[in-house]
């Protein structure tokens, strides 16, 4: 009895956690975003994230910031250790060891800094929300892309956001050639207070440059649509955000 038990247990710690009623909250009207031929959505308390198992990583991860859980976020101090995600089952995660000294950074797609209290914050670290990126991508651009999403959340209340890697050819991989590095790395903003979306897209290298594109042509490059819960005149209309690229 108790080795069924145990059993059962470790079988439902190695299951991904798929779609469920609270996943469904880090999208507008609960639809999370649609990728095709893709592997499992793992639910956290704060982001949702769809895994490709082939690539080990996630292709896209959605998350809901408000204006309270932002003021909150900027109050939290410290950070938390990168993990392994212990819902994946052994060979198909990827593994700390994936980006020992592979010269890319561990690129979170839900930002840390977004996270409300430790919890969360410590959920950001897994590696089911981490792609390969370039360090002064990591570290320039893109930091202050997340940060102009925050000031945006605060001064119109709430934003829904996702972020995800592309594909436009092949940069290799790192650890064995079992994580794929993306060509490009893209975040897509929808203000409901402006009913509108907002998509930029950054060179994922040494020398990043960042530019905004349609919703249409996400969809067409990558496969995913970030909002599908959400009317076709509101994906056409396009929102500013103060400080990113045009």
């Amino acid at each position: 009895m108790r080795l069924t038990l145990f059993l059962a247990f470790l079988t439902f710690m190695l299951t991904p956690a798929f779609a469920d009623p609270a996943c469904t909250d880090v999208s507008p009207n609960g639809q999370l975003p649609t990728q095709s031929n893709a592997g499992p959505v793992l639910c956290n308390q704060f982001y949702a994230a769809q895994q490709s198992l082939e690539y080990k990583e996630p292709l896209w991860s959605a998350e809901h910031l408000t204006e309270e859980g932002v003021e909150q976020a900027e109050k939290l101090q410290g950070r938390a250790a990168f993990h392994a995600d212990l819902h994946l089952p052994l060979g198909q995660r990827a593994e700390l060891t994936d980006y020992k000294r592979s010269g890319w950074s561990r690129g979170h797609m839900t930002p840390s800094g977004d996270a409300p209290d430790k919890a969360s914050r410590a959920e950001t670290f897994a590696l089911s929300n981490v792609v390969p990126q370039s360090i002064p991508l990591n570290t320039g651009l893109w930091n202050k892309i997340e940060r102009d999403v925050r000031s945006l959340t605060a001064k119109d209340g709430e934003v829904y956001v996702v972020t995800g890697p592309a594909f436009h050819g092949d940069a290799g991989t790192i650890g064995q050639g079992r994580v794929r590095i993306p060509t490009s790395i893209w975040k897509a903003v929808y203000d409901p207070s402006e009913g509108a979306i907002a998509v930029v897209v950054c060179k994922n290298v040494l020398q990043p440059t960042c530019g905004q594109v349609s919703v249409e042509a996400l969809i067409r490059v990558t496969g995913v649509d970030p909002f599908p819960g959400i009317t076709t005149p509101e994906k056409n209309k396009h929102l500013p955000i103060e400080g990113w690229p045009k």
